[in-house]
């Protein structure tokens, strides 16, 4: 599915304007989000190729499996459809469109022997990443998909709201984790992209691999969990303790949520990425937990979980209007316990605004 209202030939035609500039004659797109951003498609990840060829100045052909042609939208005036058969080689007929180019972009999640192949049959053409075309065009969110990502946001807002009355205690982190999976799709989401559940020390590892664990009396519990919807992702991170929380435990978490608010605050159009960062960073210094912050404030969201903008150490680039990105501080101390808390917040000239409304607390529960 995909937001009301986007306008494919404007993004096309934007895309081509970045070509002209930056001197690309051809731009190859398979697998990953810049080929449905562009013509609303998403190629399913086969060993057969699915690749959209856009040359700078002629019609853009989608080159595709027969047996997925039936998938792709008519969209004649975008682009034509080339079906391949099984007997066929798709390389050859991506070459063919792509025949005479100088400069390629490729697709970055295009698949390693795909690449390999048609280097091998455009010896005389120089491969750069598709990214460089299409990654401007991603990171500015116009109003459409701003609202599918509200849309979204509020989607996993009511399933943070929700398992506040579920029971935690005695249960293990995998059949939370299921349940959290069951609840992404049943609040409207296509797919659940993850859905992490750390409970006690295992919350100390920010990534951590639901398991078999039953949680405890005192555990914290930390839910990080997305999907996808109408095309654009969520992603929110809610803390939670069974019964009441230890001193440590509720000290540590007042200062995160300290962390993360000065972070949303400072994240305005014209502020560095890298300043989001030591924010965050500053305050967790100051209440003696910066060492236990290991890894950067945010990270931009769309079409993909994790794309631009990065709020991060060395990241110069000037927050502007329509950026959406996560917040999310964080606090793992090795062996004792986790804390993170993470919303979707969009700069915009009014200020940053979150799309996260579920309440921010360390939820005490069951």
């Amino acid at each position: 599915m995909e937001p009301p209202t986007v306008t494919y030939e404007g993004r096309l035609a934007r895309a081509r304007s970045r070509m002209g500039d930056l001197g690309i004659d051809a731009l190859c797109l398979s697998v990953g989000p810049d080929l449905p951003y562009l013509i609303g498609y998403e190629a399913t990840a086969l060993d057969r190729l699915t690749m959209l060829v856009v040359p700078r100045d002629s019609e853009p052909v989608l080159v595709v499996p027969r047996l997925e042609a039936a998938r792709v939208p008519d969209r004649p005036a975008l682009f034509s459809v080339r079906p391949w058969d099984e007997i066929e080689d798709p390389i050859e007929l991506v070459s063919n469109q792509a025949r005479g180019a100088s400069v390629v972009a490729i697709g970055d999640h295009t698949w390693a022997r795909f690449v390999l192949a048609l280097q091998g049959a455009l010896p005389r053409a120089r491969f750069v990443s598709a990214s460089l075309v299409t990654a401007p065009l991603r990171v500015i969110k116009d109003e459409a998909e701003i609202a599918a990502l509200s849309d979204a946001a509020h989607a996993v807002d009511a399933i943070a709201s929700a398992i506040r009355e579920r029971p935690f205690r005695g249960r293990s982190e995998r059949e939370i984790h299921r349940e959290l999976v069951e609840l992404i799709l049943d609040h409207g989401h296509e797919r659940a992209n993850f859905a992490i559940v750390a409970s006690g020390p295992n919350a100390a590892s920010p990534h951590h691999e639901p398991g078999e664990r039953r949680v405890e009396e005192e555990d914290v519990v930390l839910c990080d969990f997305g999907g996808t919807m109408n095309a654009y992702c969520s992603d929110i991170t809610r803390m939670f303790v069974v019964g009441q929380a230890r001193s440590e435990v509720a000290d540590a978490y007042e200062a995160l949520a300290i962390a993360q608010e000065a972070a949303v605050r400072r994240a305005t159009v014209g502020t560095p990425c890298e300043e989001v960062d030591r924010v965050a960073r500053a305050a967790l210094d100051d209440a003696g937990l910066g060492q236990y912050f290991i890894h950067r404030t945010g990270h931009g969201i769309g079409m993909e979980a994790h794309e631009d903008p990065y709020l991060v150490a060395g990241n110069e680039t000037l927050l502007a209007p329509g950026h959406a990105f996560s917040v999310e501080p964080g606090v793992y101390l090795p062996d004792r316990f986790g804390l993170r808390l993470e919303d979707i917040v969009v700069a915009s000239e009014s200020g940053p605004r979150r799309l996260n409304i579920a309440s921010r607390d360390l939820t005490e529960v069951d």
